[in-house]
C-alpha cells in the first residue's frame, strides 16, 4: 500500500506540473485567468506531495518491503538501518525521485515566499520549473518506476553495492542533488526573465541566494565525494578526472562563474547577457552530468543505469530543455539592453577575466570527458588523464588564481594602478619568495611549484580588503568572500604539497616485520580474522611511529561482502598536522608475506579543510546576501549594499 501511495503522488505532481506550466504559458498571454491563479498554488501542493512520495520511498526500505523490485535488488534485511535509508537514494530510480523532489520543494518555496520579481515574471519563473519537473516525472512514471512491485516478494534483497555502503556516501549524493536542483531553479528564473524582458538587478538578487546554495551543496558534495574516494577506494588519490568526478565538477563551475556574474548584475546593472547565458550553461552541465552517469555509456560505481532506453529518454530531455533555452535566448538576447559600461580595469574586468577562464577550464573538462566517449563510439579506445587535465587546465587556472588575488582590492567601474600598486608588488613578493624556497629546498616539479607559490599568495591576498577597516562593521558577504577565497588557498596548498611531497612504498612484509615509508616506521604485529555486521575481513594490526612519538595502531582492512557477493579494501588513516599516513593491505604471498602500500602524504588534508571553507565563505554570503535583500525591501538604509566589497562573494 505504501507503494501505490507513493506512485499515486507522482501521478499527481505530475498532473500539478502540467497545470502549473500551462497557468504560466498562459499568463504570458493576456496576464489573468483562473488558470494563471493556480500557478503558486500548484506549485506548493507539488513540493508537498513530491516529499510525500519520497518518504514513502524511505518507508519501504526501512521496513525492508521485498514485494517493492527497487528494495529487492538495493537492500537487504541484514544491513545497518543507516545504509538501508541510503539505499533509497543509492541507484537510478531512487535518486531521480531525490532528484525531482528536492526540485519540486524548491519550485514551491519559490512559489511561497518570493514576491519580489513581478507576477507575471514569476509565473514565467514557475512555469519553467513545472516544464523542467515534468519531464523527469515522466522519465520516473514511465521509464524509472521506483515503486515497481515484484509479481511475487523476494526471499532476501540483493543488497546495495558494498562499496555505497560508507557514511560518506550516504550524504555525498544528497548534497550534489542539492546542488543540481538548485541550479535548475537559477534555469528557470532566467528562462523566465528572458521571456518578460526582466533581465534587472532585482532579478539577479532573486537569483542569487539560489546560486549561493547551489554553490556550496556542489562544494560540500564535491569534497565528501573526493575525501570518500581517497579512503575508500584504497588509491591513494583524491581525484581521478574519472567522467563522473567531472560530471560535479562541471555545474561547480558554471555555478561559480554564474555567481560573480549575477553580483555584478545586482550590484552594478551590468552583464547581463552574461548572466543569462550562464544560468543556462550551469543546468545544462547538470543535465550533462545525469546523461553521463544515467544512460550506461559509463562505467563507474557511480553510475547507476546500464539501459540504453533510459539514456535516450536522459538525452531527448537534455536536447529539449537546453536547446528550447538556447532557442529563447537567440531570440530575446537582442532585446536584453546592455546595461552599465566599466573599464578592463575593474572589480567587473577582473570578474569577466575570470568567467573567460572559468569558462575556458570548463570547456577542457568537457572535452576530455566526452572525447573518449565518442571515439569509442568508432571502437578506438582514448585514455584522457592527467597528462591532459592538469597542464591544459593550468593554462587557464593559473592566470585566474592570480587575478582572483587582486580583483577584491579593485574598485567597481574603474581603477587606478598607483592605488593598488603596492598590495600588487605585495602579493608578487610573496609568491615569488616562496618559488623560490621552494626551488631550492624541494625537488618538485613545476605545476606543484606553482601551486605552492600561488597559494602562499593568494592565502594573503584573500584578507587585503579587510585591512584599515572596523573588523566589527565589515559586511558579513565580504568576510564569506574573505573565507572562501582563503579557502581556495588552502586547497590549493594541500593539492600541490599532496602532489610535490607524497612519498609512497609497495611492501611485502611478514608478521613482526617492519618497513618504513618516509619518517615513518611500521611494524605489522598480525593479520586476523574480523567481522562486522554484513561482512567478513581480514585486518592487519600496524603500529606506525614517527620519531620518537608512541607507536599508533592503525587496522587497514580486505573486506568480504554476501549481499551482495563483493570484495573491498580499506584503508587505514592516521592523521596528523602536516598529513596522512595512509595504509592498504594486499594479497598474502606464497611464502606468508603480506602486501601493503604506504604513503605519507604532507598536508592532503588541507585539501578537504579548504573545501569546507569555501562552502563556508558560500553560507557566510547567503546570510549577508538575504540580510541586505530583507533591509532594502524593508526600505532602510543599507549599509552593506552601498560598500564596494559587499557583492564579490
Amino acid at each position: 500500500m505504501l507503494a501505490e501511495l507513493g506512485l499515486a503522488a507522482l501521478w499527481l505532481c505530475a498532473a500539478l506540473a502540467v497545470l502549473q506550466l500551462v497557468g504560466g504559458a498562459l499568463a504570458q498571454r493576456d496576464g489573468s485567468g483562473e488558470l494563471a491563479a493556480l500557478v503558486r498554488p500548484a506549485a506548493i501542493v507539488q513540493g508537498v506531495l513530491a516529499m510525500f512520495a519520497f518518504l514513502m520511498l524511505l518507508w519501504v526500505f526501512a521496513i525492508t518491503d521485498l514485494s517493492v523490485k527497487l528494495v529487492a535488488t538495493n537492500s537487504h534485511s541484514m544491513k545497518p538501518l543507516i545504509f538501508k535509508l541510503s539505499g533509497a537514494w543509492g541507484n537510478h530510480e531512487g535518486s531521480m525521485l531525490l532528484w525531482v523532489t528536492v526540485m519540486a520543494m524548491a519550485g514551491g518555496l519559490i512559489a511561497l515566499v518570493e514576491k519580489r520579481l513581478p507576477e507575471k515574471t514569476m509565473q514565467a519563473t514557475l512555469a519553467a520549473q513545472g516544464f523542467v519537473a515534468l519531464g523527469f516525472y515522466a522519465f520516473l512514471i514511465l521509464s524509472s518506476n521506483p515503486f515497481e512491485r515484484l509479481p511475487l516478494p523476494a526471499v532476501e534483497g540483493q543488497g546495495l553495492n558494498p562499496l555505497l555502503q560508507d557514511i560518506g556516501l550516504a550524504f555525498h549524493p544528497p548534497t550534489l542533488y542539492f546542488g543540481y536542483v538548485g541550479l535548475s531553479v537559477a534555469f528557470s528564473f532566467a528562462v523566465g526573465a528572458l521571456l518578460t524582458r526582466q533581465v534587472t538587478p532585482e532579478f539577479a538578487r532573486v537569483m542569487r541566494p539560489w546560486v549561493l546554495g547551489a554553490w556550496v551543496f556542489l562544494t560540500l558534495g564535491i569534497t565528501a565525494g573526493s575525501y570518500w574516494a581517497y579512503y575508500e577506494l584504497g588509491w591513494g588519490g583524491w581525484w581521478f578526472w574519472d567522467p563522473v568526478e567531472n560530471a560535479s565538477l562541471m555545474p561547480w563551475l558554471a555555478a561559480t562563474a554564474l555567481l560573480h556574474s549575477a553580483s555584478v548584475l545586482a550590484a552594478r546593472d551590468a552583464l547581463r547577457t552574461w548572466t543569462i547565458m550562464l544560468g543556462v550553461v550551469a543546468f545544462s552541465m547538470s543535465m550533462v552530468g545525469t546523461f553521463l552517469v544515467r544512460s550506461g555509456i559509463l562505467t563507474s560505481v557511480h553510475a547507476f543505469a546500464v539501459d540504453p532506453e533510459r539514456g535516450s529518454f536522459i538525452l531527448m530531455l537534455l536536447t529539449l530543455y537546453i536547446g528550447g533555452a538556447l532557442a529563447v535566448f537567440a531570440v530575446r538576447a537582442g532585446s536584453i539592453a546592455e546595461g552599465t559600461r566599466f573599464k578592463a580595469w575593474s572589480r567587473e574586468g577582473a570578474l569577466v577575466f575570470n568567467n573567460v577562464m572559468l569558462s575556458a577550464i570548463l570547456g577542457i573538462v568537457l572535452l576530455g570527458t566526452l572525447y573518449p566517449l565518442l571515439t569509442e563510439a568508432f571502437d578506438v579506445r582514448v585514455s584522457v588523464g592527467p597528462p591532459y587535465f592538469n597542464p591544459v587546465g593550468a593554462i587557464f587556472t593559473i592566470p585566474m588564481l592570480l587575478v582572483m588575488g587582486v580583483g577584491p582590492l579593485l574598485r567597481w567601474r574603474g581603477d587606478s594602478w598607483e592605488r593598488l600598486k603596492w598590495p600588487i608588488i605585495t602579493i608578487s613578493a610573496i609568491i615569488a619568495v616562496v618559488g623560490l624556497l621552494v626551488l631550492v629546498f624541494g625537488d618538485v616539479t613545476v605545476l606543484p611549484l606553482l601551486g605552492l607559490a600561488i597559494a602562499a599568495g593568494l592565502a594573503i591576498a584573500a584578507f587585503l580588503p579587510l585591512r584599515g577597516r572596523n573588523l566589527r562593521r565589515v559586511p558579513i558577504a565580504t568576510w564569506g568572500m574573505v573565507i572562501a577565497h582563503f579557502g581556495i588557498a588552502v586547497s590549493l596548498f594541500g593539492m600541490a604539497s599532496e602532489t610535490a611531497f607524497t612519498q609512497e612504498k609497495l611492501a611485502a612484509v611478514s608478521p613482526g616485520g617492519s618497513e618504513q615509508v618516509g619518517d615513518w616506521n611500521i611494524k605489522l604485529e598480525s593479520v586476523d580474522p574480523v567481522a562486522g555486521p554484513n561482512w567478513t575481513a581480514l585486518e592487519a594490526r600496524l603500529f606506525v611511529s614517527r620519531g620518537s612519538e608512541k607507536p599508533a595502531l592503525v587496522t587497514p582492512q580486505a573486506r568480504n561482502f554476501w549481499a551482495p557477493p563483493q570484495q573491498t579494501t580499506e584503508s587505514a588513516l592516521l592523521t596528523r598536522w602536516d598529513g596522512q599516513f595512509y595504509a592498504v593491505l594486499g594479497d598474502q604471498a606464497e611464502d606468508g608475506r603480506w602486501q601493503l602500500r604506504l604513503w605519507w602524504k604532507p598536508f592532503v588534508t588541507l585539501i578537504w579543510y579548504g573545501g569546507l571553507l569555501i562552502a563556508l565563505g558560500g553560507v557566510f554570503a547567503i546570510i549577508g546576501r538575504v540580510r541586505s535583500d530583507l533591509r532594502r525591501r524593508a526600505g532602510e538604509e543599507d549599509n552593506e549594499g552601498n560598500s564596494p566589497e559587499w557583492e564579490q562573494a
